[in-house]
């Protein structure tokens, strides 16, 4: 009779901190939130760097977790179709400052004059790899683009 009592005594002490351990920072899955959108400007000499143009709208960004370290995703929605060779540049020689780590969205312009459509087929995603190393430094992941940057933190 006792065994059963405790088997399931442990058990619901189990299930109900499961809940506890979701929410805190011990879990991987949180260690970035959500991404959240603000207003930016592009720095000017990383403009003169760099021929591509930074990207009008990021529209989303998302980290996510991999083995080794995170997937930094953004997706961005230039003015017309045609947009190419999209990247994340990271600022700072790819360096956090004070823990914030960030990327200007940058694109190719379209070769001839683009067409404007719907906003789903001028989409245009880029992605960085960041090391668990690196992410020991970061609290905070920023992608700019020309109108607006979208951030994510720890």
């Amino acid at each position: 009779m006792r065994t059963p009592v405790t088997i399931l005594l442990v058990t619901v002490l189990t299930v109900g901190a499961c809940g506890t351990i979701r929410e805190s920072r011990l879990n991987p899955f949180n260690w970035f939130g959500r991404s959240q959108s603000s207003s930016a400007t592009v720095a000017a000499d990383q403009a003169k760097a760099d021929p591509r143009n930074p990207v009008e709208e990021v529209i989303a960004m998302d980290v996510a977790r991999q083995p080794g370290g995170a997937i930094v995703t953004a997706t961005g929605l230039p003015p017309t179709q045609g947009w190419w060779s999209a990247e994340l540049v990271a600022e700072n020689d790819g360096e956090p400052v004070d823990g914030v780590m960030t990327y200007t969205f940058v694109v190719f312009p379209p070769v001839k004059g683009g067409t404007v459509s719907t906003p789903q087929s001028r989409e245009v995603t880029a992605a960085v790899f960041l090391s668990n190393i690196k992410l020991a430094g970061i609290r905070q992941i920023v992608v700019q683009g020309k109108t607006n940057s979208r951030s994510s933190r720890r």
